[in-house]
């Protein structure tokens, strides 16, 4: 008996040693001899020797002298990567569709769709009836409950609106007894409904404007244009347009990864994006626009890469990689 469990201990000892130390050992010492870049991550460095992403994960990029990568449903957090899981039937799924398309789709001649959008919000009719914002808030009551929780500052421009209207807070309790003290969240709809009576043709959106010190300050004040209304009205548009004709958009603009972590977009969904981010750069650097642009596109070539050698699979670009060489060739926005 003792020598059975000698021999197994032994074994066991032999296993862990073998499978927990020199195995990991081995690979280890390979990967940083052979291919130390992958092996630490595929970091990437930005200007002043600071790491700023790895290659293999997107990172969204908020400034229009970029290029953005593809929508995530996991907010390009690596710790949670994964789809949405919305069908086509699921109006989340449009609704985030058409934010994204709303502020850069054209028309079949190359026309902005997004000035006719503002038109239209202003004129304050969807489908033949008046008050547009009252009815996307009760036609949709959870886009308008996520329009509350979405930023601190719109809670408390709706908790400023509940302490200045007790009256319609009493009533939705009463229609609402299961909510005795309701949130910001839970008033969504009934604060857009009386919103949109006291400002017609207007949406709450932050306005950026410098205060009494000089310095910026941010606000939710009403607005009749601006990138808010081109995109959260832009499906209501759409359905009182539905013979616009518009152009067609790349497919990996406004659809997510499976892990909502890809590092890369289309040849066709960058030269797409081109169209904002070359004037962007050209209006920053005071130059030509049609010289920049054609920089930007000689840039885009260099970056791109194929299955195979390009034998196979679409034409990729690396968002990261581009935009470090967009900030190697112009400094910063």
């Amino acid at each position: 008996m003792l020598r059975m469990l000698t021999k197994s201990t032994l074994l066991l000892l032999a296993s862990v040693a073998i499978c927990c130390v020199m195995y990991p050992l081995v690979l280890w010492a390979i990967g940083q001899a052979a291919f130390p870049f992958q092996a630490n991550g595929s970091l990437l460095k930005g200007p002043d020797g600071a790491v700023v992403g790895s290659r293999l994960i997107a990172q969204p990029f908020t400034k229009d002298e970029y290029f953005q990568p593809r929508p995530s449903a996991a907010s390009y957090d690596a710790s949670s990567s994964g789809s949405s899981a919305l069908s086509a039937s699921n109006y989340a799924l449009r609704d985030r569709v058409a934010r994204t398309l709303g502020p850069i789709v054209k028309y079949r001649d190359g026309k902005p769709v997004a000035p006719d959008v503002e038109q239209w919000f202003q004129k304050d009719v969807f489908q033949g009836n008046p008050g547009i914002v009252a009815q996307w808030a009760d036609l949709h009551n959870s886009l308008a409950q996520a329009w509350v929780a979405a930023d601190p500052k719109n809670a408390a421009y709706v908790d400023d609106w509940t302490k200045a209207h007790p009256a319609l807070v009493a009533q939705f309790i009463k229609d609402n007894p299961a909510t005795p003290a309701p949130k910001a969240a839970d008033l969504a709809v009934v604060f857009f409904k009386d919103f949109a009576k006291a400002n017609p043709a207007r949406f709450p959106s932050a306005v950026t404007k410098n205060g009494a010190d000089g310095k910026p300050v941010t606000a939710i004040e009403p607005v009749k244009d601006g990138s808010d209304i081109q995109s959260i009205f832009f499906d209501m548009w759409r359905q009182d347009h539905a013979q616009a004709e518009l152009q067609d958009v790349p497919g990996d603009l406004v659809t997510t990864s499976a892990s909502g972590l890809d590092p890369h977009i289309t040849l066709q969904n960058a030269e797409f994006q081109l169209e904002r981010v070359a004037p962007k750069w050209a209006a920053d650097l005071k130059r030509d626009p049609a010289a920049v642009r054609g920089e930007i596109e000689s840039l885009l070539q260099r970056h791109t890469l194929a299955p195979w050698n390009g034998l196979i699979g679409e034409k990729l670009v690396n968002v990261l990689e581009v935009n470090l060489e967009l900030r190697k060739q112009y400094g910063a926005p």
